[in-house]
């Protein structure tokens, strides 16, 4: 099979691979016919993720046609069509049985610090990704969900991440209604976070980044108003100008461990790896909300110390809530959401690359071109 694969930092190709094998009983074999490029994917391109190990295939993102299983899979058969949640959880442990499924304790020998996650470096596990023709999905009972018939096929890939990401940070802001809520980063992530807030019943939405294409799309997609961070000398002080002085209710980073914005944090996290990643967007997260309020992590962070401002959290009263997407938790009411009209996934996707130059669509959307906002990989393309 053609695979993505992983040859240090900025250096990927498609090379061929074995067709994977079955490995458990419980295992099923998944032809994929669309996968994506996740913003959390270009830290592992960049070199941010420890133990991202060469050769390894990324991609957490896919959906796909199953194309084997196991003699104890009950739920699937050949030629079902599946969408599959980036999350690998057995269903069954103590953190699944709480619907925690990210956390899940029997996935990765790192289980104390992440769960299992497809394509996403050996901290996460090892399991080779999606951005391939074929992969190996465990606990295929579990994870993986028929595609309702009336759904795109590009709107269930979306659901595998980026979607249930955004709406989840959505959910752990704590929205009542009428509250002010800001978006750290106007990236897929952050575009559905934005435009999830409204459906949790927020009264002004605001996002904030420095790019003018996604700016553009935060107010096309998500509605929002939309302020770029690089015009003021103090996007904090804005923060608050905007908000009565008090400061947001909520405010959700969606930007994670690659944040511009101050040179000697980016520098230090992104450049030399001293950093489990850059906490610029955090401590903008932790300044700019009002005391007593909350804000939502789901910027993707590495393992190692980062410099946030702790001691001001705590002196404000704030609520920090975060934690890797429980994909499938998500999955019933954004189904409703997408049928009844409410969200259209698709209408951020901007390219639709061909596997084979898959190494190109990781420079376009690494580089910021061509107004990629979130690039969609086809095996069968070419």
């Amino acid at each position: 099979m053609r695979a993505m694969v992983y040859r240090g930092p900025y250096k990927v190709r498609v090379e061929e691979k074995d067709i994977p094998p079955i490995e458990h009983p419980n295992d099923a074999i998944v032809r994929v016919s669309l996968a994506a490029i996740c913003g959390s994917d270009l830290h592992l391109y960049h070199g941010m993720m420890p133990d991202t190990r060469v050769g390894m295939t990324f991609g957490h993102e896919f959906i796909g046609v199953v194309h084997e299983v196991g003699p104890s899979v009950q739920n699937l058969k050949p030629g079902d069509r599946v969408m599959v949640p980036f999350n690998i959880f057995c269903g069954s442990c103590f953190f699944c049985a709480r619907g925690l499924y990210s956390n899940c304790h029997n996935v990765n020998p790192n289980a104390t610090a992440v769960g299992g996650i497809y394509g996403y470096s050996h901290t996460c596990g090892g399991y080779d990704g999606g951005q391939s023709e074929f992969v190996r999905v465990p606990f295929a009972d579990v994870g993986p969900s028929l595609i309702p018939d009336w759904m795109d096929d590009e709107d269930a890939v979306l659901l595998t991440d980026a979607l249930a990401t955004g709406y989840f940070g959505a959910q752990l802001a704590d929205i009542v209604e009428g509250d002010v809520v800001v978006v750290l980063g106007a990236g897929p992530v952050g575009l559905f976070a934005a435009k999830s807030a409204w459906l949790m019943g927020a009264g002004r939405v605001i996002v904030i980044d420095h790019l003018e294409y996604r700016l553009e799309k935060a107010r096309t997609f998500a509605h929002a108003e939309a302020y770029n961070f690089t015009e003021y000398d103090d996007i904090v002080v804005e923060m608050k100008k905007m908000t009565g002085y008090l400061g947001a209710d909520s405010v959700i980073d969606a930007v994670g461990a690659e944040a511009d914005g101050n040179l000697t944090q980016h520098v230090t996290s992104a450049k030399l790896k001293l950093q489990g990643g850059s906490p610029i967007a955090l401590n903008w997260a932790i300044d700019g909300v009002r005391k007593g309020g909350t804000v939502s992590v789901m910027g993707a962070y590495g393992p190692m110390f980062s410099a946030v401002k702790f001691g001001d959290a705590l002196n404000k009263g704030l609520t920090l809530r975060m934690n890797q997407a429980p994909v499938k938790r998500q999955w019933p009411r954004l189904f409703e959401h997408i049928r009844n009209g409410y969200l259209k996934p698709s209408d951020i996707v901007t390219h639709r690359i061909p596997l084979e130059h898959i190494a190109e669509g990781y420079h376009i959307f690494s580089a910021k071109l061509d107004s990629c906002i979130k690039p969609l990989i086809v095996p069968n393309a070419g």
